[in-house]
């Protein structure tokens, strides 16, 4: 008889609800999040099923819980409104909610990439991680400078005027530099450690054709893909990025508004960087790109565009073919 398992997953803690096939409740407690507790609580149980909410801590408890050779499931957040429409919210609501979708073969689910794709995104994350916080310390100095009367040239951080910088005895600056020197060197170690594997992906190799996509962007799509395949076409690619419109219909009536903004931030973030490199040349998406400008503005042009760019993408990884600069 098969056994469903619903967890609300913690950083220490763990509230587990077992249920049997006939929505009866077996077992219901909250245990710390350890493996011989997960261990105990799964005792005597040969064939069961599980969910839990993807939150920021999942990854471990999904790794351990596959490991001991169950099947996980990972709920999406933003669908399982049983949960978040609740009026009574506990951990043990939660995991019984949970357990009662699984049972009934209703639960939302999250795609969970494989380890290496998990590994990779990891790694480009990091990256991107460490370059906001080398930006974060160059707009200390920027904000220095300006606070003493300063003029600085539009970017003082090149080899030739940086030394500059530090003869200007400002403390603040001379913490900001130590740290933008330790960043740029792990920056470098990691940029180098994504080169290697773009050089050795052939996914990645068909996206760098694509004008604006290097080796570290064409990695960050892959890694926030996953397996392209899931997507059925280009427009749901699109829809997990984000760049879709929200839609309100009633009736006959349909409005569109701004775009969703729902799914991987990440891979949004790194099209719409891409676009703006892919714009010094000439393809039908930068022609597209100030077709619309003209009549929209640049900002409108600009998330217009960068989905067209993703769909492109989209048929070079379905297709495996270079990029066209013309359709």
């Amino acid at each position: 008889m098969t056994t469903y398992v619903g967890l609300d997953v913690h950083l220490r803690t763990c509230h587990a609800t077992v249920m049997d096939e006939h929505g009866k409740i077996l077992k219901q407690e909250k245990f710390p999040n350890e493996r011989l507790e997960f261990e105990r609580i799964l005792k005597g149980i040969d064939d069961a099923k599980v969910a839990m909410e993807a939150c920021y801590c999942w990854q471990p408890v999904h790794e351990l819980l596959e490991s001991m050779g169950l099947e996980v499931k990972l709920a999406h957040p933003l669908k399982t409104r049983i949960i978040a429409d609740a009026k009574i919210k506990t951990d043990a609501t939660d995991s019984e909610a949970l357990a009662h979708l699984l049972r009934a073969d209703l639960l939302p689910t999250s795609y969970v990439p494989p380890k290496e794709i998990r590994e990779l995104r990891e790694l480009v994350r990091l990256r991107t991680y460490l370059v906001r916080e080398r930006t974060r310390f160059k707009n200390k100095i920027r904000a220095e400078l300006a606070k003493r009367g300063i003029r600085a040239l539009k970017n003082p951080f090149t080899k030739r005027r940086t030394p500059l910088l530090s003869e200007l005895g400002i403390r603040a600056i001379d913490e900001c530099l130590a740290m933008i020197a330790a960043l740029d060197k792990r920056i470098r170690e990691v940029s180098r450690e994504l080169e290697k594997g773009a050089d050795e992906s052939e996914d990645a190799k068909l996206l760098m054709t694509a004008p604006g996509i290097g080796h570290f962007s064409a990695l960050a799509i892959l890694a926030e893909t996953g397996d392209v395949s899931r997507f059925s076409d280009a427009e749901k690619l699109c829809s997990y990025a984000g760049l879709v419109p929200s839609v309100h219909q009633s009736g006959a009536t349909r409005r569109y508004g701004r775009i969703t903004k729902q799914g991987s931030p990440m891979l949004r973030w790194i099209v719409q960087e891409c676009l703006w490199a892919h714009l010094r040349y000439d393809t039908y998406i930068t022609r597209f790109f100030f077709r619309v400008a003209a009549k929209k503005g640049r900002k409108i042009a600009a998330v217009a565009a960068a989905r067209k760019l993703l769909v492109a993408a989209y048929w070079m990884l379905v297709r495996k073919e270079e990029f066209h600069a013309r359709p």
